[in-house]
Parts: structure tokens; C-alpha cells; sequence
């Protein structure tokens, strides 16, 4: 296992990257007023280099975790994204969300038994 751990480091490395690119993605879209503008925008650009930063650490995770474990745990950044869009920017977080995320979780605690 503890030769893994250079590898689940970079899967969550991975996850965390992809949750900031996109809340950089709706940042740029909510200041933008148009689509060229949107593309234009900093935070935009800087959430597109997150996410292309974020393969990278995902593309070392699965030389050594098989991707059909990996990529189910990408599903996490649901979850941050979830809370963090609630308190950023007032969106939804009632019951049907919160059993989303214990749905996912239940998910993710499961194949990782295995």
C-alpha cells in the first residue's frame, strides 16, 4: 500500500485541481457578458489550465490505481463542488443533495473495500 500512496496523492492532487477549475470556470462565466468574453476572462483561462493541470496529477494516478477505481473517486469533486457553489454562490444544498453526496460517498467507500 505504501507504495501506492505517491499515486492516490496525485488522484486526490487530481480531484482538488479539477473542484478549483471549476469554480475558476463559473467565476468567468458569472463575470463575462458574453461567450468571447467569457473565454477571454482570467478566471476562465485559469480554470481551463487547472483542469488540463489536473489530468496531468490523474494520469500518474492510474499508471499504478486501476481506472475503474480512479476515475468513480473523481466522482468526490461532485461533492466539494456541491458545498462549495452552496456557499459561494447560494445554490441549492437540501435533502435530495445531501443523499446525492451520500449516495457518491457510499459509492466511493464501497469500491475502495474491495
Amino acid at each position: 500500500m505504501a507504495s501506492l500512496l505517491p499515486s492516490y496523492a496525485a488522484l486526490v492532487a487530481s480531484i482538488l485541481l479539477g473542484v478549483g477549475g471549476q469554480i475558476m470556470l463559473k467565476m468567468g462565466a458569472e463575470r463575462s457578458v458574453d461567450t468571447v468574453g467569457q473565454f477571454l476572462d482570467a478566471f476562465t483561462i485559469g480554470g481551463l489550465f487547472t483542469y488540463a493541470l489536473a489530468a496531468v496529477f490523474y494520469i500518474f494516478a492510474i499508471k499504478k490505481i486501476p481506472v475503474g477505481l480512479a476515475f468513480p473517486s473523481v466522482s468526490l469533486s461532485y461533492v466539494a463542488v456541491a458545498i462549495l457553489a452552496h456557499y459561494l454562490w447560494d445554490e441549492p444544498l437540501g435533502l435530495s443533495q445531501f443523499a446525492g453526496i451520500a449516495l457518491i460517498a457510499g459509492g466511493i467507500f464501497f469500491l475502495h473495500r474491495a
